[in-house]
């Protein structure tokens, strides 16, 4: 029960600070796109939390232990430092945007976007249901096996597809076509997290070398 309370507590906690990266630079709680956004994170977030600790505290653990300080790799600290930059930014640059409409996308753009983003963080728990290793920061446990079912049977890095997906639909979510610039700046980024991440795995997860002999794509089914 402390795992759910500590989840639902940094759920809780996550969805305020988003809250005042929005509605601050927003200048105005009159934002109905940030509102919808906060209630899909919050709802999410505190399920998941709330069913992962009745039924795999592991899990939960694995996911609360995140951001720069958790990763023990140099590049890993860097590119999670830059990831959480980007997604900060997407925030306060929307907020801007309705604040002073440098862009007008229509309310339909913004369902259309709000529907991308529960599907992006649908995926993101599809892909810890189908590998309960999968960690917010890059580690490798004993006796953790390699998962190539399901999403893993399509790229290698499911988690990372989840969170450019909520990307690509977050700006449009919250009413702005300026914060899709975060989603194209965050392809980079994601890419060097990538490529180390596969460095780690390679050399330290039996198995993993076959699999990416098999699974081919590594973020985007297709493309790479």
């Amino acid at each position: 029960m402390k795992a759910i309370g500590q989840g639902v507590a940094y759920g809780l906690a996550a969805a305020a600070v988003y809250g005042l990266l929005l509605f601050w630079p927003a200048g105005t709680f009159d934002y109905w796109q940030a509102w919808v956004f906060l209630a899909i994170y919050g709802i999410i977030s505190v399920a998941c939390c709330v069913y992962w600790g009745l039924t795999d505290p592991a899990v939960l653990q694995r996911r609360l232990r995140g951001g720069p300080k958790a990763e023990t790799r140099f590049t890993q600290k860097l590119a999670s430092t830059a990831l959480i930059t980007v997604f900060t930014s997407v925030f306060v640059i929307s907020a801007l945007d309705h604040r002073f409409g440098w862009s007008a996308p229509t309310a339909a753009i913004s369902v259309l976007g709000e529907v991308v983003v529960t599907l992006g963080l649908s995926l993101g728990i599809l892909a810890v249901v189908q590998n309960h290793y999968a960690a917010a920061n890059i580690t490798v446990e004993d006796e953790q096996p390699v998962i190539s079912t399901g999403l893993y049977g399509l790229v290698r890095h499911p988690m990372y597809l989840s969170l450019l997906v909520t990307m690509v639909g977050l700006a449009p979510a919250l009413g702005s076509y300026w914060g899709l610039a975060g989603a194209i700046v965050s392809v980079p980024i994601l890419v060097v997290r990538i490529l180390d991440e596969e460095r780690l795995l390679t050399q330290q997860l039996a198995g993993y070398r076959d699999y990416t002999q098999r699974i081919r794509y590594r973020l985007v089914p297709g493309i790479w």
